[in-house]
Protein backbone atom coordinates (compact mmCIF):
# COMPACT_ATOMS: atom_id res chain seq x y z
CA UNK A 1 0.00 0.00 0.00
CA UNK A 2 1.33 3.43 -0.96
CA UNK A 3 0.23 6.37 1.18
CA UNK A 4 0.59 9.89 -0.18
CA UNK A 5 -0.88 13.34 0.20
CA UNK A 6 -2.54 15.12 -2.72
CA UNK A 7 -3.52 18.75 -2.14
CA UNK A 8 -3.50 18.19 1.61
CA UNK A 9 -5.64 15.04 1.54
CA UNK A 10 -4.47 11.54 2.37
CA UNK A 11 -4.70 9.06 -0.54
CA UNK A 12 -3.87 5.36 -0.81
CA UNK A 13 -2.72 3.45 -3.87
CA UNK A 14 -2.70 -0.32 -4.23
CA UNK A 15 0.30 -0.43 -6.54
CA UNK A 16 3.05 1.84 -7.88
CA UNK A 17 2.04 4.26 -10.63
CA UNK A 18 3.73 7.09 -12.46
CA UNK A 19 2.77 10.66 -11.75
CA UNK A 20 1.05 10.81 -15.14
CA UNK A 21 -1.00 7.67 -14.36
CA UNK A 22 -2.02 9.11 -10.99
CA UNK A 23 -3.20 12.35 -12.58
CA UNK A 24 -5.27 10.34 -15.08
CA UNK A 25 -6.83 8.31 -12.22
CA UNK A 26 -7.70 11.58 -10.47
CA UNK A 27 -9.28 12.95 -13.66
CA UNK A 28 -6.70 15.73 -13.98
CA UNK A 29 -5.60 16.84 -17.43
CA UNK A 30 -1.87 17.36 -17.10
CA UNK A 31 -1.83 19.91 -19.91
CA UNK A 32 -3.67 22.48 -17.79
CA UNK A 33 -2.03 22.16 -14.36
CA UNK A 34 1.19 22.81 -12.48
CA UNK A 35 2.48 19.96 -10.33
CA UNK A 36 4.44 20.24 -7.10
CA UNK A 37 6.13 16.96 -6.13
CA UNK A 38 7.79 16.79 -2.71
CA UNK A 39 8.38 20.54 -2.79
CA UNK A 40 9.67 20.84 -6.37
CA UNK A 41 7.88 21.90 -9.53
CA UNK A 42 7.72 19.07 -12.08
CA UNK A 43 8.44 19.58 -15.77
CA UNK A 44 5.51 18.13 -17.75
CA UNK A 45 7.93 16.13 -19.91
CA UNK A 46 8.88 14.12 -16.79
CA UNK A 47 5.41 13.08 -15.61
CA UNK A 48 5.69 9.57 -17.01
CA UNK A 49 9.19 9.05 -15.56
CA UNK A 50 8.37 9.78 -11.91
CA UNK A 51 6.98 6.89 -9.86
CA UNK A 52 4.86 7.72 -6.83
CA UNK A 53 6.30 6.41 -3.58
CA UNK A 54 5.09 6.02 -0.02
CA UNK A 55 5.02 9.37 1.78
CA UNK A 56 5.12 11.53 -1.35
CA UNK A 57 3.40 14.92 -1.25
CA UNK A 58 1.74 16.35 -4.38
CA UNK A 59 0.17 19.71 -5.05
CA UNK A 60 -1.93 19.99 -8.18
CA UNK A 61 -2.62 23.60 -9.12
CA UNK A 62 -5.25 24.44 -11.72
CA UNK A 63 -5.55 27.88 -13.31
CA UNK A 64 -8.54 29.97 -12.29
CA UNK A 65 -10.05 32.47 -14.68
CA UNK A 66 -11.79 35.60 -13.63
CA UNK A 67 -12.30 39.18 -14.37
Amino acid sequence: MINLIVNGKQKELDSPVTLLELLEKLGVKSKFVAIGYNGSVVDKDCLDAIFIGDGDVLEVVKPVGGG
